[in-house]
């Protein structure tokens, strides 16, 4: 087995020229203790110290004896019940499976709307069934007087089309401020603003919102839940949210395009 040597150059402040000072000097002794290699001796007397060259310090040489370097393990995790970090953190699934109980089908809500959760029918399902107009209820935000609503599907359809196509590369996927804060009607009792009657969340009837572009009127927590069950991602500003929600029922209503960039 190879042996290999390595030689420490160690210097000293200069030794006192007195012989006992000198063999009570700390490194004298410890020289004497560790020194392996006999060709390079700590000079004995006092006038071999001053005679090194006249510097005003001393170097002891000392040759440490290593041995060879240990054997790689053959098993690179000693431990097999903890795994071995990988380096990178697996991204946790943003589409979370629904809680116990629930389904992802549901009853119906509307005729537009289909039995999955936040999705309706798109724009030739609705033609061929002859479903031209929807309808939707808003209330007085002061004395809370109900109307019923009504739009026609082609004619709001178009509106919105030509404007998201329009100004989508402006809005940096970001809901504008004409989506975020809508134009409401007026109350025709009080003339204060009418704001979308939302109940439970699988009953919100998200075809209505997009067509009167009341979308902005929905809390976060609604918007959360529709991109849950329209799978995509649900983290972020509202306007970020809401800009998801109108691109994501244009393409619903036009499965085909042109929305999807």
């Amino acid at each position: 087995m190879d042996r290999k040597c390595l030689q420490l150059n160690l210097w000293t402040p200069s030794i006192s020229s007195s012989s006992s000072s000198l063999e009570q000097n700390p490194y004298f002794s410890y020289c004497h203790l560790l020194s392996i290699d006999h060709e390079h001796h700590l000079p004995s007397s006092p006038s071999n110290l001053n005679a090194t060259k006249g510097h005003d310090q001393e170097f002891l040489h000392l040759d440490l004896t290593l041995g060879p370097p240990p054997a790689p393990s053959s098993n690179p995790n000693p431990n097999p019940a903890v795994e071995a970090p990988t380096g990178r953190r697996a991204r946790a699934n943003p589409f979370q499976k629904l809680k116990g109980g629930k389904s992802e089908t549901i009853t119906a809500p509307y005729p537009w709307a289909t039995t999955r959760r936040a999705r309706v029918h798109d724009l030739n399902y609705l033609q061929s069934n002859n479903i031209r107009t929807i309808n939707g209820q808003v209330e007085c935000k002061v004395c809370q007087t109900v109307y019923n609503i009504e739009y026609d599907i082609e004619e709001k359809l178009k509106g919105i089309r030509d404007f998201v196509l329009g100004n989508r590369w402006r809005m940096s996927d970001r809901a504008p401020k004409c989506w975020m804060y809508p134009r409401l009607d007026n109350c025709k009792t009080c003339g204060s603003s009418l704001k979308p009657v939302i109940g439970k969340k699988r009953d919100i009837n998200w075809l209505f919102l997009v067509l009167g572009q009341m979308l902005g009127c929905c809390k976060l927590s609604d918007l959360k839940y529709f991109c849950k069950h329209t799978k995509n991602h649900r983290t972020g500003a509202k306007n970020r949210l809401l800009y998801i929600a109108y691109i994501e029922l244009c393409k619903q209503l036009y499965p085909h395009g042109p929305f999807h960039l």
